[in-house]
């Protein structure tokens, strides 16, 4: 799983999301999307936007922790099914 650590970034340096929304003309509602990490989907102008107006790498905001209880699906929704490891 992909996470978004803008809640974290914005609580270290203080800064509300309505500030982060007037620093980068980003709607607030999109900003509260990514804070709430509600999004399956990013623009990644906006994450230059964001990494330029707070002063970090994209790295300091998209984090990927591996999830094993993600359930994968295809472009139709229809679950994908996992490959079994290879046995040696």
């Amino acid at each position: 799983m992909i996470r978004i650590l803008l809640s974290t970034r914005l609580g270290e340096l203080r800064w509300s999301q309505a500030d982060l929304a007037r620093k980068t003309g980003i709607r607030a509602s999109t900003i509260g999307d990514y804070y709430n990490e509600m999004t399956d989907r990013i623009n990644l102008r906006h994450f230059e936007l964001i990494c330029k107006a707070l002063d970090c790498d994209l790295t300091d905001l998209l984090v990927y922790e591996p999830d094993d209880t993600v359930q994968l699906k295809s472009r139709t929704g229809a679950p994908l099914q996992r490959k079994p490891p290879a046995k040696k």
